[in-house]
């Protein structure tokens, strides 16, 4: 066991804690530049962990994301390329295709690679990752599960954010329990029942997707900041923040009880989020849920701020405190994990990119990332593809038009200079097209059923509308 110069002795295989957000924008958190959100824990890892200025999602929206984290693949080669179930819009101008509705059983995971590595393997939160039983953490490698099944809100099966929950997974708390305090609650037990073998605790938030609920008190708090004119530039919704203040405490409590029991030193902890930010409409307060500024859009668009996520990594002796701006991106976390924890894979299974060195010795990497979304979405999103190759990001959108923007210069995406350096934007567009034929990335065809006057008139459904009809 190395002596990791702080003091205290480490195991060969340290305990890691992923704080994984539901719905976060990078833009949410104090230490990544909020002036009204609350995050004192979550800026303490940040101030003495590595922070990431560049990190992104595998995808716009949660369940590609969510798969991306458990494979270390892109969400274009799982074929899992929306949220289950998706947004069907059957006059619009392209035909999405079929997609995968589930995570496939022969899928490697994390937890099942750290698990033949001796490590205990805890699931707590959300999933979203299948509809089925069968689909669900204990078939993906887990040995526990609390809170994760179909559901990819609170609100799903009639649940709130307030017991009772309507959870398949997880018991009803006494009446109006808080969910984010709950699922803490069974994630500290959890802890005093790995004490035996190095543990894997994933903690997959349900916070802060809609629908907005936050327990009164803290609500208050923050109403009261407004009020007394202490209100955010951006952000200036009280219920909001006080879900990510829900958010930030569970990290807290969480945290703590690692240094209680001793193993703080020697535990791996990651916090970042599935997808950008949720922009929705402003109410009739003249308050936006919440802002992603400076990025472009939110959640369920194809700009940074639907990508743009944020990405701390903490452990004590390993990590320098630092800032790095290397690309990050979802699909990284499997491959560094298990090269954390000296546990062999097959790397040939995985598009991710061993962050190791990135963060034991603030090492540098160019790489190029890529997205493909080739579907639609209510908060804008139309079937895409993107590339992000060092200053410029690529679009391309199907049957519409291609952009290029120079991020160096443009972090917002105001201003398409396609026609200024159509030499990059041809080189971009190469290297996209053998990206999608290499992962065998699904695409978008014409409609033949596209009629714009009913794609205005149409509202769109998805499938769990109809099944929860």
């Amino acid at each position: 066991m190395p002596d990791v110069g702080l003091g205290q002795v480490v195991n060969d295989q340290p305990n890691i804690v992923f704080f994984f957000v539901d719905d976060m924008g990078i833009s949410d958190l104090s230490c990544y530049g909020s002036d009204f959100h609350q995050s004192p824990n979550i800026d303490k890892l940040a101030n003495t962990g590595m922070r990431f200025t560049n990190a992104y999602a595998a995808c716009t929206v949660c369940s590609p994301s969510r798969a991306a984290l458990m494979t270390g693949q892109y969400p274009a080669r799982l074929r899992i390329t929306d949220w289950i179930d998706g947004w069907f819009m059957p006059y619009a101008s392209m035909k999405i295709p079929e997609w995968q509705l589930f995570l496939p059983s022969e899928s490697k995971t994390l937890p099942e690679e750290l698990r033949k590595n001796g490590y205990k393997t805890i699931h707590v939160g959300k999933w979203h990752l299948g509809d089925n039983e069968k689909d669900w953490p204990l078939s993906h490698g887990f040995d526990v599960n609390i809170g994760g099944w179909k559901a990819g809100s609170p609100a799903t099966n009639k649940g709130s954010y307030f017991s009772p929950y309507n959870n398949q997974t997880l018991a009803d708390g006494k009446k109006g329990e808080y969910l984010t305090d709950r699922l803490v609650k069974e994630a500290i037990q959890q802890i005093e029942n790995s004490k035996e073998q190095p543990f894997y605790l994933q903690f997959n938030f349900y916070n802060v997707h809609t629908p907005l609920q936050a327990k009164p008190e803290k609500v208050e708090k923050y109403q009261h900041l407004i009020e007394n004119g202490k209100g955010g530039k951006h952000h200036q919704n009280p219920t909001y923040a006080a879900m990510v203040e829900h958010v930030d405490d569970a990290v807290g409590q969480i945290v703590d009880k690692l240094e209680k029991e001793g193993i703080l030193d020697n535990t791996i902890i990651v916090l970042s989020s599935d997808n950008g930010g949720l922009e929705l409409k402003t109410n009739k307060k003249g308050r936006k849920p919440k802002s992603n500024y400076p990025y472009r859009a939110g959640k369920g668009n194809f700009y940074e701020g639907g990508v743009r996520v944020p990405m701390i990594v903490k452990w004590v002796g390993h990590i320098p405190k630092a800032e790095s701006d290397v690309p990050a991106m979802t699909i990284d976390f499997m491959p560094t994990l298990l090269s954390l924890t000296s546990t062999k894979y097959k790397k040939k299974t995985v598009d991710g990119v061993d962050l190791r060195q990135v963060l034991t010795q603030k090492e540098k990497i160019d790489r190029t990332l890529f997205w493909h979304y080739p579907h639609y979405h209510i908060q804008g999103a139309e079937p895409y593809s993107a590339v992000l190759k060092g200053r410029w990001k690529y679009y391309r959108i199907y049957g519409q038009r291609n952009e290029l923007y120079d991020l160096s210069n443009d972090i917002g995406e105001a201003n398409n200079v396609i026609d200024k350096y159509e030499e990059v934007a041809n080189e971009m567009e190469k290297e996209l097209n053998r990206w999608l034929k290499q992962t065998k990335a699904q695409l978008p065809e014409a409609n033949p059923y596209f009629d714009p006057m009913k794609e205005k008139k149409t509202k769109p459904y998805n499938l769990r509308d109809q099944f929860w009809q």
